[in-house]
C-alpha cells in the first residue's frame, strides 16, 4: 500500500490492536505508533485523524515508560486539537513517569495550545516539581507565546530539512548569519533562558543538513559539547537532535553517553535510539548489543528499539513504520 492511498478504518483498528497489546514486541509497537502518527498528522485532517489519535492515546495504559514517552511525542506531532486532552491528562498525573510527563508538556508546546498555558506556567513555577518537567514547561510556555506573538510573524525562519515540530524554532534567517562558535556560546551559556539555548541548538542542527555541508562536522562537534550541560533535559535533547541528524560524526559522543552508567536513563535511552538511526555504520550494532541487559529498563527497551531501527536502516526501508499488511508507510 502506498503512503498516498487513503487509509481504511480497518487499518487504524489493526494498528491500535498492535500498539495496545502487551503481547506484541516493543519494536513492532513502536512501528505501529509511527504509522498512527502519520495518519493522525495528515494535512488536511482526514476521517482517520481522530481515530488514530484515540488509538495512540489508548496505549497510555501500558507499563512501558519508553512507549508512553513516544506516544506523547507522536501526539505532539499530530497538529490536531484532539491530542490536547490526553496530553494534559498525562502531564497532570504526578504518579506518571517524569520522562512521559516531560514529553506531554513538550507536545502541548508543539501543538501551540494557548489553553494549556495556565497549567504549564503552574508546573513551571512549582519548586517541588521534577526538574525535567519544570524545565520542559518553561520551554513549552515560551514556544506557545512565541508562536502566538508578534515575534514569530516578524521572523524569517530558514526552511528546515526536518518535518518535525521542534520544542523551539531555530534562530531567524533575517539576522546576521551566526557563526558556529557564536551559536555554541549561546548553546552552552547556562545564564540564558532554555528556550534561547534551544534555538541555538536547532540552528546548529540545521547547519548539519545535508551531512556533506562544510559546516556539518563542526556543528556536530559543537552540539556534542552540550552533553556536559548540568540539565538532564538539555542533554536528552542533544541526543534527540543527533538522532534526527544521523551523522556519523556524532557516534563517539553518543556511544560515550550510552556507556556512562552514571548518566540519567532518559539521556542514555535517547543516545541509544540515536545510535539506532546510524545502524549502517560500522560497529554501531555491536556496541548497542552490549546494553541489552542494562540494569535500567528504559535503556534496555531503547536498545531493543534501536536494534530494530538499525535493521530497518540496513534493509533500506523508506520509513520506520508499518501498515497491517507489513509494507512501509510514511512516518
Amino acid at each position: 500500500m502506498a503512503a498516498t492511498d487513503p487509509p481504511s478504518d480497518g487499518q487504524v483498528i489493526t494498528l491500535r490492536n498492535i500498539l495496545t497489546s502487551e503481547k506484541e514486541t516493543l519494536a513492532r509497537r513502536f512501528r505501529a505508533a509511527f504509522s498512527l502518527k502519520y495518519l493522525a498528522s495528515l494535512q488536511p485532517p482526514s476521517k482517520q485523524s481522530v481515530p488514530a489519535i484515540e488509538a495512540i492515546s489508548a496505549a497510555f495504559s501500558s507499563p512501558s515508560a519508553l512507549l508512553k514517552h513516544e506516544l506523547a511525542y507522536c501526539l505532539g506531532q499530530s497538529r490536531h486539537d484532539a491530542a490536547i486532552a490526553p496530553l494534559r491528562s498525562v502531564l497532570e498525573d504526578k504518579d506518571e513517569d517524569p520522562m512521559c510527563r516531560h514529553e506531554a508538556a513538550e507536545a502541548l508546546g508543539a501543538l501551540g495550545d494557548k489553553g494549556s498555558l495556565d497549567l504549564l506556567k503552574q508546573l513551571r513555577d512549582d519548586a517541588q516539581e521534577q526538574d525535567v518537567v519544570r524545565e520542559t514547561c518553561e520551554i513549552a510556555v515560551d514556544r506557545i507565546e512565541w508562536e502566538h506573538g508578534l515575534q514569530s510573524k516578524d521572523e524569517k525562519l530558514k526552511q528546515s530539512d526536518f518535518a518535525s515540530i521542534d520544542p523551539a524554532p531555530p534562530l531567524p534567517a533575517n539576522c546576521e548569519a551566526p557563526s558556529i562558535p557564536g551559536l555554541e556560546k549561546s548553546l552552552l551559556d547556562t545564564s540564558l533562558p532554555l528556550f534561547q539555548r534551544y534555538r541555538a541548538m536547532f540552528a546548529l542542527r540545521d547547519l548539519c543538513s545535508p551531512p556533506d555541508l562544510p559546516t556539518a562536522v563542526p556543528a556536530v562537534q559543537s552540539l556534542a559539547r552540550g552533553f556536559t550541560d548540568p540539565s538532564t533535559l538539555f542533554r536528552h535533547e542533544i541526543a534527540f537532535v543527533f538522532g534526527q541528524l544521523s551523522h556519523p560524526a556524532s557516534i563517539p559522543s553518543l556511544t560515550e553517553t550510552l556507556s556512562n552508567t552514571k548518566e540519567e536513563s532518559m539521556v542514555r535511552h535517547e543516545a541509544a535510539e540515536a545510535l539506532g538511526s546510524l545502524g549502517k555504520e560500522e560497529g554501531v550494532v555491536d556496541n548497542l548489543r552490549k546494553f541489552l541487559d542494562d540494569p535500567e529498563p528504559v535503556v534496555r527497551d531503547s536498545v531493543i528499539v534501536a536494534l530494530d531501527m538499525a535493521e530497518f536502516e540496513k534493509n533500506g526501508e523508506v520509513e520506520y513504520a508499518i501498515v497491517p499488511d507489513g509494507q512501509p508507510i510514511a512516518a
